[in-house]
């Protein structure tokens, strides 16, 4: 059998973790948590599965407004559907980066686009439209299928922690309803533990159906500082971990630090850098 986390460089990342896990389950310990109370957070772009050379979501949503644009001409001159008719990757990728910088110009253009994209669709043919895209589509920069665009060291993290007592849930600003359909085959985390943006939802009984439609606005954007209330309104409970990518999302990991023990923990290093050497989810049987 590996040892845990098999695939990390040994360093001042991996020691703080383990020195962190041994300290909160040595019972009778000063720092020891009880089971219930160790909870763990992920980021998922960039953390769990990759971001570059596009955030996938992104991906999947240009596929769409290229859709849009195609049957109306009149759009094509307008963002962000210009940039997806042109394939102007440069615009999309930049407006997320942008954001991540604090300007939302041009998110706020996404933001309008994106749940008009797809208003009306079922939650069903949502999932059914995300998984065929995961079954088809690469990644632009790596030529690999973005479902083997996992990151291994971070599931063999998320295995350890379980194994360690730790409930473990996606807390991302991407769409939960796009995680949803994939992240149990590709990390393990079922649906229930994925806390992520919405679009809104309304039902219907037309035709005698019962039906959940997703509405042309946004429900919430789960980014910033709406990450902890979106955690505690889900879990109930304050993190004792959070794993990101990035300093500049400090909501989240913020929100572990009020309690003692708590950790957050970026996973940027050198082995995780884009343009360094990365261990890969295996290819699915």
């Amino acid at each position: 059998m590996d040892p845990p986390l098999a695939s990390w460089n040994d360093g001042p990342t991996k020691s703080a973790i383990t020195d962190f896990v041994g300290r909160v389950t040595e019972k009778g310990g000063p720092d020891y948590v009880e089971p219930a109370a160790r909870v763990a957070v992920f980021d998922n772009d960039g953390t769990l599965w990759t971001e570059k050379p596009l955030v996938i979501q992104l991906d999947f949503t240009i596929r769409r407004f290229r859709e849009i644009a195609e049957s109306d001409p009149t759009l094509r001159t307008q963002q962000p559907y210009q940039a997806a008719y042109e394939g102007d990757l440069r615009w999309l990728g930049g407006a997320v980066v942008k954001h991540y910088h604090g300007d939302d110009s041009d998110m706020k253009l996404l933001m309008v686009a994106v749940p008009k994209a797809f208003e009306a669709v079922t939650v069903e043919d949502y999932d059914r439209r995300v998984k065929e895209f995961f079954a088809e589509a690469d990644n632009p920069g790596l030529k690999r299928p973005y479902r083997e665009c996992g990151y291994q060291p971070m599931v063999e993290l998320l295995r350890y922690l379980e194994a360690s007592g730790f409930a473990t849930y996606i807390a991302s600003g991407g769409d939960r309803d796009f995680m949803r359909p994939v992240a149990e085959d590709m990390y393990g985390i079922p649906p229930e533990r994925i806390i992520g943006s919405a679009l809104g939802l309304t039902y219907s009984s037309e035709g005698g159906q019962s039906l959940l439609l997703y509405k042309g606005a946004m429900d919430f954007f789960d980014d910033g500082p709406e990450k902890p209330i979106r955690i505690w309104s889900r879990i109930g409970r304050r993190p004792i971990l959070a794993f990101g990518n990035s300093t500049t999302r400090p909501g989240r990991e913020r929100r572990t630090t009020s309690r003692s023990p708590s950790r957050e923990a970026p996973t940027r290093s050198p082995s995780r850098a884009w343009s360094g050497s990365r261990r890969w989810l295996p290819a699915p049987p």
